[in-house]
């Protein structure tokens, strides 16, 4: 059976869940994203942007943040890894016209990076960008939920993911390791929420532009 994966960012790594189409499914993590990508699957979805200009921002996150808001950070923006700190950057982009970044942003740019450097147009075939709360929007019947940091808005979001055959999210969410390992509630739920896009996904965002490295800038929900 074909696995589907879904990987989203922690702080010290990367955790992944998979489903296949028998209803099997799991959960792994690892320090970089290349040994999870490596597992055997028809499709992934990463909570990471792919496809990256210099400046501006992309027409996809755009889109998705007109449909759900905030949670969708603009200004993902090729090299931002670069700069020495957030004032750096935000005064080489203020003084080139450009809007500064957030600290969100900010604070995940090493895992931008970390996408970058895998993916190339070839890959981008089976693995695309995704962001939880669009495919939980989407999941809800296009209806915002609560935060997903509130014990009712993570309940909305267990039962999307339960409906669709992540019934074990809560067992995991229970589990000493999962401690131990540092991977956040909200990061399971997310990398699963990814795995279902994988799995069911057919809409998006963009998918018109094209970074200079050959990558679309499109988000998969």
């Amino acid at each position: 059976m074909p696995n589907y994966l879904g990987l989203d960012g922690f702080r010290f790594g990367w955790v992944a869940a998979w489903i296949d189409d028998r209803g099997d499914h799991g959960f792994d993590y690892s320090p970089a994203p290349t040994r999870l990508l490596a597992m055997p699957h028809k499709r992934a979805m990463i909570d990471m942007p792919i496809g990256l200009d210099a400046s501006g921002y992309r027409e996809c996150d755009k889109r998705a943040r007109e449909l759900i808001g905030p949670a969708v950070f603009l200004g993902a923006r090729r090299d931002l890894w670069t700069f020495s700190d957030m004032a750096t950057a935000n005064r080489h982009y203020w003084q080139n016209g450009d809007a500064g970044v957030s600290s969100q942003l900010w604070n995940i740019r090493d895992k931008i990076k970390e996408v970058d450097d895998v993916m190339t147009p070839k890959l981008q075939r089976t693995i695309g960008e995704a962001h939880p709360e669009l495919i939980f929007w989407n999941l809800a019947g296009e209806q915002k939920l609560e935060r997903k940091t509130s014990e009712v808005g993570r309940e909305q979001r267990l039962k999307l993911l339960d409906a669709r055959g992540f019934t074990k999210v809560r067992k995991w969410l229970t589990l000493k390791y999962r401690y131990r390992t540092g991977i956040g509630r909200d990061d399971l739920i997310d990398a699963c929420a990814c795995a279902v896009a994988a799995r069911d996904s057919t809409n998006r965002v963009g998918g018109d532009e094209i970074d200079p490295r050959g990558l679309r800038m499109e988000i998969n929900f």
